[in-house]
């Protein structure tokens, strides 16, 4: 199965009747990540279908109020909905204690396991990882501390080549997992049949690397090299270069100078001023230099294959 990128929101700075601020749901391997929460996400979520019971890892990129605003809400809407399974949220050091600070003000604690996994580090690191997936940190260069995140899926299974199987009628089913996990097969004649020969490779894992704020940061490269796709910020397109560098913003040209230089497949832009009502631009500008291009679209699901 394909990687499936939701986007609820692909906007920067404040909301608008159309134009929500960045959270997007990602599925991967069974599982289910939101991946920031800006101001509306749970609305968003609900205007899609998406099921808030699949939740159960938040991504928080840094602390700027359209990454995190959402948060608190969708937090007291687990509650109200009597929610029971553990939610883990991995975010800068600070947010934990936002969040602490307004459940205690409300007197709103929730009915759930919250667990707060805090982020310091200025080096890439492993902050989740199980059988199937694992997720890294992308260490970024913006005006306060600000990670993107690395989502990776893990080798899967070999696959059963029928074909060949079935030229052995002793291989039973009961006998196709230890296949999958690459053993060999003996033969009731003590022959030996290689792995190789009764299965095929598994599908090559896929990958995908969300890069929130951040100026042009080359020191990048070598984490999202060749990814599937690459989501990177353009707030701004080339004109504003300058306003880009101050605020520590990308413009679509230096987004796609970094998918070039990382070999990436696909890159999606997003992060859109809104003081730029046609977005073909921002399009126009990255495809000059980096072809396979596409914009994030709020509501738009899209397969990364």
């Amino acid at each position: 199965m394909s990687l499936k990128l939701t986007i609820l929101g692909c906007h920067s700075a404040t909301p608008r009747v159309n134009a929500h601020p960045t959270s997007q749901f990602l599925e991967i391997k069974n599982h289910n990540f939101l991946i920031d929460c800006g101001e509306g996400t749970q609305v968003q979520l609900r205007k899609h279908s998406i099921k808030f019971s699949k939740i159960k890892h938040i991504f928080i990129s840094h602390l700027h109020g359209d990454h995190f605003f959402g948060l608190i809400g969708l937090i007291s809407t687990f509650r109200l909905l009597n929610r029971e399974t553990e939610l883990h949220i991995y975010a800068p050091k600070g947010l934990k204690e936002i969040i602490t600070l307004q459940l205690k003000l409300s007197n709103s604690w929730t009915s759930y396991p919250l667990y707060f996994h805090e982020l310091t580090s200025l080096k890439s690191k492993l902050i989740f990882e199980d059988s199937k997936v694992e997720v890294h940190t992308i260490p970024l260069n913006h005006r306060i501390y600000t990670n993107g995140f690395l989502f990776k899926e893990k080798l899967g299974e070999r696959k059963l080549n029928m074909t060949a199987i079935n030229k052995y009628p002793e291989i039973q089913i009961c006998d196709y997992q230890n296949l999958k996990i690459g053993r060999d097969y003996t033969l009731l004649n003590g022959n030996i049949i290689k792995n190789e020969v009764l299965t095929l490779a598994p599908s090559k894992p896929k990958s995908y690397a969300f890069c929130s704020d951040t100026s042009y940061f080359p020191e990048i490269l070598p984490i999202v090299k060749n990814v599937n796709c690459l989501y990177h910020e353009t707030t701004f397109l080339k004109d504003k270069e300058e306003l880009a560098e101050t605020t520590k913003h990308s413009t679509a040209e230096q987004a796609a100078s970094i998918a070039k230089q990382a070999h990436v497949e696909q890159l999606m832009i997003g992060h859109f001023s809104s003081r730029y009502k046609d977005k073909t631009n921002f399009l126009q500008e990255s495809k000059a230099i980096f072809p396979n291009t596409i914009l994030a679209e709020e509501g738009k699901t899209f397969e990364i294959t």
